[in-house]
């Protein structure tokens, strides 16, 4: 593992092997959502307790309502991380976003046991100041800048691109690229300072897929199969790869931890595969690493039975680990990518799913639905995070009456993962009625929020 030769001075860690040493998280951000569920009750943001010595490990120790119904809360972040090396800015804010909505909110976390809402930033401006609707992914940046990928453009269609706030009192900016060329679809993005790239995926236009999901549309060619790559400094699109029908939908991208690293993964959702992207001889290439072939299940009303639909992946900070979810089998598999050219298999756990295959969990009230959908890991690799809500329209055309809740696994001595049999969240069980768990995120930093300069 590579580290700088710089002093830290800013919020974060100076290299993934400190961030790898710091204390155990003791609770744990997760959004959750109301639309889609016939309850009129504004999303809220949980706090979950995670310290398994104390008295309320594993229930909502807090909620923080939004302002509004219908934000539908997706995926967030913070206003600082490891990247913003040189910034007076503390780890303190999360910006919270709701997909449905285009609204942005601005949580205080200072009380990390009590995050309240510091602002709210209108979707009438968002679409003002930048053309675009849809937020999804949250990245901190060097420069004291907020980033974030917008899905479509104001009226919900492509092309989608991306916003900047101001870090510091959460003003928006504008647009953060200067040069889209031929850029039309928008999902997750990471970027390499060192490698001064940026790198964006697919998934589609607001207004194709907020609906649910229509297999006419990818015939259409209205969902993804690219990755681009951009220039970081320039801010100008240099190269894109057309994934073809290895790598439909590609949705998270989980680049190396190493500072220096010239590669990374990316998780196709409809194709079912793992794509392992790199830099060779000046170029970057992709090719599919992992694959999940589809099942087949009677009653299933699309051709070629069911795919995995690989929903979420996440890296482990020491690079060696990769874990990803198929929501539709129902399994969250981990393999060793301690060589990224030969992965290996070496857990594999069952919750949920449309397979049957559902090994269920002590404290659930009967058999779970839903499958493992976003996942976290924790800075020292020890604890995966799991919660089984996509996306209300595709959670309500997918699995009918789904229940929400959150588990987690633990790292085992030799170095798989199993189910923490004392942790479990239902999130059926409040007094606002039956939420949906989405994206979490951890207090100190966790493997989709630290990039490193």
């Amino acid at each position: 593992m590579s580290d700088a030769h710089h002093t830290h001075e800013g919020p974060g860690y100076a290299s993934p092997d400190e961030a790898r040493l710091q204390p155990r998280e003791s609770v744990a951000y997760v959004a959750c959502l109301y639309e889609g569920t016939g309850i009129e009750e504004p999303d809220f943001v949980a706090v979950v307790d995670t310290d398994p010595d104390s008295d309320s490990y594993s229930e909502i120790v807090h909620r923080t309502p939004m302002p509004n119904v219908g934000d539908e809360l997706h995926h967030f972040g913070w206003n600082a991380c490891s990247s913003a090396c040189h910034s007076s800015l503390a780890r303190d804010r999360l910006i919270v976003p709701g997909i449905r909505s285009s609204r942005i909110h601005i949580l205080d976390v200072s009380d990390p046991r009590a995050p309240r809402i510091d602002k709210v930033i209108e979707p009438e401006e968002i679409k003002e100041k930048t053309g675009y609707s849809g937020p999804h992914t949250v990245h901190c940046m060097p420069g004291d800048i907020v980033t974030i990928s917008m899905l479509g453009d104001a009226d919900g269609n492509s092309p989608g691109g991306f916003a900047v706030l101001d870090a510091r009192d959460f003003s928006v900016v504008g647009r953060w690229e200067h040069e889209k060329n031929g850029q039309e679809l928008m999902y997750d993005f990471w970027y390499q300072p060192r490698a001064n790239t940026l790198l964006s995926s697919e998934w589609a236009a607001p207004n194709t897929f907020k609906d649910g999901f229509d297999p006419a549309d990818v015939a259409a060619g209205k969902y993804g199969q690219r990755l681009h790559f951009w220039d970081l400094e320039r801010r100008t699109k240099t190269q894109t790869i057309d994934l073809g029908a290895e790598g439909l939908i590609p949705l998270e991208i989980r680049w190396q931890h190493d500072p220096d690293s010239l590669q990374g993964f990316v998780g196709a959702t409809l194709s079912s595969n793992i794509i392992r992207f790199q830099k060779q001889n000046g170029s970057w290439e992709a090719a599919t690493a992992i694959d999940v072939p589809n099942e087949e299940l009677e009653g299933w009303p699309l051709e070629g039975g069911v795919p995995g639909l690989i929903t979420d992946i996440v890296l482990s900070m020491d690079d060696r680990d990769l874990f990803f979810s198929n929501w539709l089998h129902g399994d969250l598999r981990h393999y060793d990518v301690s060589d990224p050219s030969n992965p290996q298999l070496k857990s594999q756990v069952w919750l949920g799913g449309l397979l049957g295959r559902d090994g269920g969990h002590p404290k659930a009230d009967g058999p779970l639905n839903g499958a493992p959908q976003m996942l976290q890991v924790s800075l020292d690799g020890e604890r995966v995070y799991l919660t089984n809500s996509l996306y209300s329209t595709w959670d309500n055309q997918f699995y009918p009456g789904i229940r929400g809740w959150m588990t987690k696994l633990d790292r085992q001595g030799d170095g798989t993962y199993a189910l923490d049999e004392d942790f479990f969240v239902d999130f059926t069980q409040l007094d606002t009625g039956p939420a949906r768990p989405h994206e979490v995120h951890l207090p100190g930093g966790d493997c989709t929020t630290e990039i490193f300069p």
